[in-house]
């Protein structure tokens, strides 16, 4: 039995803030695909389930309804935006390495709509993208989260002040990390597009009354596509596999 119906609320509402700011911005969830009703229904049966692991902590500082209590809605929601936007940072990375990738070989028709987002691009970056994400809800990235963000009550306590410096850190260390990563994904690719590019070049210099640039395209995306075919079974999973370095090392 609820013993106090009014301080259990306050307590549930500043959870939600928080879980439903990470779910906000979260890679999956935060979908343009995903209803907004589903993503609120999502938040909420979370918080309900955090609930009474939280409750000691929770409920001690706002059983009572005083002015700070909107002060602890901005700041709670902030933090839980935040831990949303590490994650989706790191997808963010796979989708632009996607997009270099389909540029370096050759494969620039018409873009067509995302899966994720209402932003267009290439059939091959969306196939690297929605691949990418499978293997992280696979490999259950969200209960990452989910747990960190359940630990930050202790490294980010209630009710206290967000700390932006720390948070600006944990950006700029996370864009790091991502770039990183992407770039070593990316880069047989971004070899090949360069050496074949500069070949091409020089072909052109030997032969410039032939059209070489016209002409090199399907062999360009032939063996950027031979080139693909034996590499994204590797991209894909160093992708899952790092994504709890980079989380977790924040």
């Amino acid at each position: 039995m609820i013993t106090d119906p009014q301080g259990t609320v306050l307590a549930l509402f500043l959870i939600f803030c928080r879980i439903g700011g990470c779910v906000l911005a979260m890679p999956g969830f935060s979908s343009a695909r995903v209803p907004a009703q589903l993503r609120v229904f999502i938040a909420a049966a979370l918080s309900l389930a955090i609930l009474p692991v939280l409750w000691d902590t929770v409920y001690p500082i706002v059983h009572t309804s005083n002015a700070t209590y909107i002060g602890y809605i901005f700041s709670e929601s902030l933090i839980g935006v935040m831990y949303g936007m590490l994650a989706r940072v790191y997808t963010l990375g796979l989708q632009f390495a996607a997009s270099v990738i389909a540029m370096m070989i050759g494969y620039t028709q018409p873009s067509a709509g995302d899966i994720f987002e209402d932003t267009p691009e290439t059939s091959l970056s969306g196939f690297i993208t929605l691949a990418g994400m499978m293997i992280l809800f696979m490999m259950d990235f969200h209960h990452i989260v989910f747990r960190a963000l359940i630990d930050s009550y202790t490294s980010m306590p209630f009710g206290g002040i967000m700390q932006l410096r720390s948070t600006l850190i944990s950006f700029t260390d996370t864009l790091s990390s991502t770039f990183m990563i992407m770039l070593r994904l990316s880069s047989p690719f971004l070899i090949y597009g360069l050496m074949f590019n500069i070949a091409i070049g020089f072909i052109n210099k030997l032969a410039p009354q032939i059209p070489v640039y016209f002409i090199s395209t399907p062999y360009l995306l032939l063996g950027g596509l031979f080139l693909f075919y034996f590499s994204v079974a590797a991209l894909v999973s160093q992708f899952g596999q790092s994504f709890a370095s980079v989380f977790i090392g924040r």
